[in-house]
């Protein structure tokens, strides 16, 4: 295992404790309310009547449930506290991750421009030889058709919001599951994955115009009215309409050929998308973290292999009939009105 395979592992172990100490959290969270209630309840009880036994007993009451709520709160402080020091340990695996990267992307770039300097005098040569047996022509066209073969390159734009007033969602298993595929895939080195976290409405474009995708993929919630759930400055909930997504994709980039919106009840913003753009996706009823991580997962990993906009979405509702998942009518796959889906290839030999 590479040094850049341990800090990412090491950076994924410490989100993932990061994770289960918010759900630790929730948990303890949600024992406070039924407490209260008992409380209210045993107050409420107190003054219908007069009967010192039952007084004496709603007090016994009270006082248990103020003492259970203390302890829970205590026991909230310190899963804070540790929390805090999770994200202090990730915050540090993730620099020592990103330095790392930073080696490792130096280093395969030297190796790239050796590669392709000796690219270049291996061209030379062989031109030269061409020449020399008069059969430059024919040969050249070998040499087209060699390079011809290589995928060309295509980038995924991941936009991830889970606002914090909302269930929390795996996003980030979401995405290490698609990275995932991604590397397994034939045309893997033409896949180029970027992600953003905590998206806000200002980020979309942004985050198009300094990566020009193929791809635009969000991941979070979604309304029943068909809005997005993206964030405010304050991590809270900020909504934003299918006209509005539809608006920025159709002026953001004439790159993008495919978005995917994996988020609950975001089929109207497919639908609205596919007038500017090729093809969408969106889900037609609240969709389950497993269900959602493993289509997106398939989807890019058929995508990667080179296969058809149609057949890539069939394969990630097999996927799901595979495993056993639920949801497998919930993705719907939409296109413009010019565009046949078995022909819509993202990631092909440029032939």
């Amino acid at each position: 295992m590479s040094q850049l395979d341990t800090y990412r592992n090491t950076l994924l172990k410490k989100q993932e404790d990061i994770s289960k100490l918010n759900q630790d959290m929730a948990k303890e969270q949600a024992k406070i309310a039924p407490l209260q209630k008992k409380i209210i309840s045993a107050k409420g009880a107190i003054g219908r009547t007069k009967s010192q036994s039952t007084i004496k007993s709603k007090l016994n009451e009270i006082e248990r449930a103020e003492k259970s709520i203390s302890e829970i709160q205590k026991k909230c402080g310190d899963i804070q506290k540790k929390i805090a020091q999770k994200e202090k340990e990730r915050s540090t695996a993730e620099k020592n991750y990103r330095n790392e990267e930073a080696k490792v992307n130096k280093k395969n770039m030297e190796a790239e421009k050796r590669r392709q300097q000796d690219a270049r005098r291996q061209a030379a040569a062989f031109e030269r030889s061409l020449k020399e047996y008069g059969n430059v022509q024919s040969h050249m066209q070998l040499e087209i058709e060699r390079l011809k073969a290589i995928p060309e390159k295509i980038t995924v734009l991941f936009l991830a919001a889970n606002p914090k007033d909302t269930p929390q969602l795996s996003l980030d298993e979401e995405a290490r599951s698609i990275q995932e595929k991604i590397r397994l895939s034939e045309y893997r080195d033409s896949v180029h994955f970027e992600s953003r976290w905590a998206t806000r409405a200002s980020d979309i474009l942004q985050a198009i115009n300094e990566t020009n995708p193929t791809i635009v993929h969000f991941s979070g919630h979604g309304a029943k009215s068909g809005e997005l759930a993206l964030l405010n400055p304050d991590g809270s909930t900020k909504t934003v309409t299918k006209e509005a997504i539809a608006m920025a994709m159709s002026t953001a980039s004439d790159t993008i050929r495919l978005v995917v919106f994996n988020a609950c009840f975001s089929e109207t913003q497919a639908q609205s998308v596919v007038e500017h753009i090729e093809a969408a996706i969106g889900m037609s009823d609240s969709i389950r973290d497993d269900t959602a991580c493993t289509f997106a997962a398939q989807l890019y990993s058929s995508i990667g292999f080179g296969r058809s906009m149609q057949t890539s979405f069939n394969q990630a509702i097999a996927e799901l009939l595979l495993e056993g998942i639920p949801g497998e009518n919930i993705p719907q796959l939409y296109a413009r009105d010019d565009i046949d889906l078995n022909d819509l290839i993202l990631v092909r030999p440029d032939i």
